[in-house]
């Protein structure tokens, strides 16, 4: 072990660590496996081209997430810091970069919770002997209201609402009281118990640090695996779900050819993973210094990707089922997608098999578990990273602080409760944590890579102090060169690519995709910000400063000695 390594060990005695190895895999594994492995992965899956599409999505997770993943696990789990004060230790200048991963990490809470709310509402709505959503004889159904499963009914029409979209859109959501997004309506009581329930599990589980949440995440990281496989088998008994495994896997090599086939694959095995949000390197800070975390990440990736990969045939065997049932393509039942797909597609499928209520529950107690598992990882980054920034201040008041951010969070959330709040949800989606979270990671990576590693190969050498070897020529490439070209790609494409902001058939106005830029920039900002800081109460010529202002600050303080002459006389 190098001097530099002891020394950064000796300072760990009095910080918290997993109570098992398990914890800190659950914890992993529960934050890169959220709702988007369950609905975005099938449907990108079979857009771009089926079983074809698994070659560019492996081989975008094999060149860019897994080492972006490693990358991060390792850097927590060596400096035992979190996203903030880490760059004192990398590259300072570029600690921007953690300022704004916490506001990334706060637009996300303002919405993400509100989904799993809704998932709550549903989770309570089907604790009955016919789910509400099975028929179209309930309170808040029109007239335009056809249930696909009536045998009797033949009246179908390009207006047709079917029950369960009624049920969502005008029971739950009660979109009906909004105009868009110059006039949201009023705040949905029902959805406000939900969002407080969601936000008082949440605080109880972080409000201790990993002994409290490493416990939680025994339940909310493995339960939705033994209801995904009771929902495979069950899906697999059903008419017709070898249309949908077929639909699903169907290989188009012809779509192998699109730049947005590789954009895609790209763009979700990024976003899949989670690199970039500071959770990985909040949860590895709390890791012993010599435990694998190589081995970590390759277990955890491949977990990650074979969640996704299983969660197709979760839903694609009940989408064949639906085809069968209406007599359609399963191309034109698949067409949903995002919440549309979780609370319209597939609830409607469930409310007409037998036993509906109880696999519903099942259902909606996994989605539950999902989200909470991404937003116990999403909050630690931001606890620990201003915790560690700021230890005087709160270090000894962790419960209170985090009661503090669990209220700032319930309060930036109550907009997303509103007739309109669906709106809003998309808007935050779309800008929160799209382009700017990939430039943060972008910037990451090339700071890690280029100007880190580059003063005797800092990074390589913390990795082998660790665990005794150095990172292999692939891992350093892919770090250096294939990983940052891969955000890079990721992050031109999306900028040149903006189709129209639609949801339900309301076009957002030119206004809200301004504020939905200023939004993105808001966190971005954070990092040129801080540069300019850095660089004006640093001493010294611009080259001084930046030689200083691109170095950990111990080598930093090194030289700026050097850069002192000393009088003669002394």
């Amino acid at each position: 072990m190098t001097p530099r390594a002891a020394s950064l060990l000796s300072q760990r005695d009095g910080r918290d660590t997993w109570g098992k190895k398990v914890d800190f895999l659950l914890s992993v594994v529960g934050f890169a496996v959220d709702l988007g492995n369950v609905w975005r992965f099938p449907y990108i899956c079979y857009q771009n081209g089926g079983g074809a599409f698994l070659l560019p999505y492996l081989l975008m997770a094999v060149l860019g997430g897994v080492p972006l993943f490693y990358m991060e696990l390792a850097l927590g789990q060596f400096h035992r810091v979190g996203a903030i004060p880490i760059w004192k230790n990398i590259c300072p200048i570029f600690k921007g970069v953690g300022f704004a991963i916490c506001i990334i990490n706060l637009y996300v809470a303002f919405h993400y919770n509100t989904i799993i709310a809704w998932a709550l509402c549903y989770f309570y709505s089907s604790f009955t002997p016919t789910l509400p959503w099975a028929s179209c004889s309930n309170p808040w159904n029109t007239p335009s209201c056809v249930s696909y499963f009536d045998a009797s009914n033949v009246s179908w029409t390009n207006h047709s609402k079917s029950p369960a979209e009624e049920f969502y859109m005008r029971q739950v959501l009660q979109v009906q009281g909004s105009r868009g997004l110059s006039d949201v309506g009023k705040i949905r009581w029902q959805l406000l118990l939900c969002l407080f329930l969601i936000f008082t599990i949440v605080y109880f589980s972080l409000w201790k640090g990993v002994k409290t949440s490493g416990k939680v995440v025994w339940v909310t990281a493995t339960l939705p695996y033994v209801v995904l496989f009771i929902l495979l088998i069950r899906g697999a008994t059903l008419p017709g779900a070898w249309r949908g495994i077929v639909f699903y896997l169907r290989p188009d090599w012809e779509k192998l050819g699109s730049v947005a086939v590789w954009v895609d694959a790209a763009a979700q095995i990024f976003f899949s993973l989670g690199p970039g949000f500071g959770v990985l390197l909040a949860l590895a800070s709390y890791n012993p210094f010599n435990n694998n975390c190589y081995r970590d990440a390759i277990l955890t990736s491949l977990a990650n990707c074979f969640t996704s990969f299983l969660s197709g045939f979760v839903i694609f065997t009940v989408l064949g089922y639906m085809a069968e049932m209406r007599d359609m393509e399963v191309a034109d039942v698949a067409k949903d997608k995002g919440p549309s797909l979780l609370f319209i597609t597939y609830p409607e499928a469930l409310a007409n098999m037998t036993g509906s209520s109880f696999f519903a529950i099942l259902f909606f107690l996994m989605m539950i578990m999902l989200g909470l598992d991404s937003t116990f990882g999403g909050l630690e980054a931001v606890i620990t990273a201003l915790m560690d920034e700021y230890p005087r201040a709160l270090g000894e008041h962790r419960q209170l602080f985090v009661l503090g951010l669990t209220a700032v969070c319930f309060l930036g959330s109550l907009a997303t409760l509103t007739n309109g709040g669906p709106y809003i949800v998309k808007l935050l989606e779309e800008f929160g944590a799209g382009c700017s979270i990939v430039a943060v990671v972008l910037l990451e990576a090339v700071a890690v890579s280029w100007f880190y590693d580059k003063e005797r190969h800092a990074f390589c050498s913390d990795v082998k102090a660790m665990l005794g070897f150095r990172p292999g020529m692939y891992w350093q490439v892919c770090w250096r060169v294939v990983s940052p070209a891969t955000l890079a790609f990721i992050l031109i494409s999306s900028l040149l690519d903006q189709p129209p902001l639609v949801l339900f058939g309301y076009e957002y106005p030119a206004w809200s995709i301004r504020l939905g830029h200023l939004i993105g920039m808001s966190s971005f900002l954070c990092i040129p910000a801080y540069m300019v800081y850095k660089l004006v109460w640093t001493p010294g010529s611009l080259k001084q400063r930046l030689a200083l202002c691109l170095r950990p600050e111990k080598i930093a303080r090194e030289l700026s000695l050097e850069m002192v002459d000393v009088p003669a006389s002394l």
